[in-house]
């Protein structure tokens, strides 16, 4: 039997914009992946400037370029693209404004800034990922992974096996590799997964669809008592030990500890 296996790492440099393959990911103070939500665009009040807000963020297309320091952007479909520097960001904070159309700038937190409590990387299964692109026509597994946009993927297990890194009404044990995790329970939604991430179009019928075929497809390991409704998918989680040179890899070993949910 094929083990729990981390098949991919993604992280999203700039909060709502394109994310990056890695194959190693060192953590962070707080229990993010080091550059993971690192920078976000807010707004003269200090408002994120997000896909929930805007569908606008869906139109620009990133590289970032860590070792160099910089950021290539320019809209989703054009040729040109611009490079800025991450250090001193008002140059890409005045063409970000321009291109929203009011005044935004860049910030920086190398703590990373997720928008859940939790603050460790979001959790799902490559085969969650296949499952849910099966429910809409047209839609790719890449697709819904760009929708729902998690951190960590778990390949050579069914669909929705993550629902086991949590329980009825507390948080379960696992390990990617040597570094220890708790599941705290499964991730509400909101409008972003609904879009095309290329267009920022709304998928007709999207959430009701996904709420009906969730719950119609939940598994017997699944607790549903976490589920007041069903548009809920991934697992948020937080490290329950010292982060301090803790880092996961692809093709690390996944272990879920607690003994019930084995």
């Amino acid at each position: 039997m094929q083990l729990p296996t981390v098949e991919r790492i993604r992280i999203y440099p700039i909060k709502s914009l394109d994310g990056a393959e890695r194959e190693r990911a060192a953590l962070v103070s707080g229990g993010c992946l080091a550059g993971d939500r690192e920078f976000a665009i807010v707004d003269d009040e200090g408002e994120y400037v997000n896909g929930v807000r805007t569908d606008a963020v869906h139109g620009l297309t990133t590289a970032v370029d860590r070792d160099a320091g910089t950021v290539r952007i320019g809209e989703r479909g054009a040729d040109e693209r611009r490079e800025f520097d991450l250090d001193d960001r008002t140059a890409l904070g005045d063409w970000l404004s321009d291109y929203f159309g009011f005044d935004v700038s860049v910030v920086r937190d190398e703590r990373g800034m997720p928008d859940r409590a939790a603050g460790g990387p979001t959790v799902v299964s490559t085969a969650t990922l296949r499952e849910v692109a099966s429910w809409f026509d047209g839609v790719t597994v890449e697709g819904v992974r760009r929708r729902f946009r998690t951190n960590v993927e778990v390949g050579g297990v069914p669909a929705f096996w993550e629902d086991r890194l949590y329980g009825p009404d507390d948080r379960r044990a696992f390990e990617v590799g040597d570094v220890r995790f708790e599941g705290d329970g499964p991730c509400g939604r909101c409008v972003v997964p609904t879009r095309d991430p290329d267009t920022g179009e709304r998928t007709e019928g999207f959430q009701e669809t996904f709420v009906d075929r969730r719950e119609a497809t939940l598994p017997s390991w699944t607790p549903e008592e976490r589920f007041d409704h069903f548009y809920k998918l991934t697992v948020s989680t937080r490290v329950s030990g010292p982060v301090e040179g803790a880092s996961i890899a692809v093709g690390d070993t996944v272990r879920v500890l607690d003994d019930e949910a084995e």
